[in-house]
């Protein structure tokens, strides 16, 4: 990494983690379990976690030979987001990537159905 590079934003990191909840939503309100999705042979709902183990993740390694997402760079987290967006679509599935807004409102809204 150069000196001119900067490491992801808390504020990326959350709006990362939230768009991978987003698009696990967004895939089992579609009714694309992760069969459908990855053929695994059985249904299997998607989470946070598994769009990021599952989705993402490989993306990274594949395309930026980065293991973890805690070494992605500001400009990583787009460049891994286009490929990602555009495999979803072929599903018929498109999230938008999260701003600080939708970071905080997101949070409130689950905080309340919490309570």
């Amino acid at each position: 990494m150069s000196k001119t590079e900067k490491q992801r934003t808390i504020q990326q990191n959350k709006a990362l983690h939230l768009y991978f909840q987003l698009i696990a939503n967004a895939l089992n309100d579609a009714g694309l379990d992760m069969r459908a999705v990855l053929k695994p042979g059985v249904e299997i709902p998607w989470t946070k976690q598994s769009i990021k183990d599952h989705l993402w993740r490989p993306i990274q390694k594949l395309y930026l030979k980065k293991q973890s997402t805690t070494e992605l760079l500001s400009k990583d987290i787009d460049k891994i987001f286009d490929i990602l967006n555009r495999h979803i679509a072929k599903f018929g599935v498109s999230e938008a990537f999260p701003s600080l807004e939708e970071i905080i409102i997101k949070q409130q809204s689950w905080v309340k159905k919490k309570n």
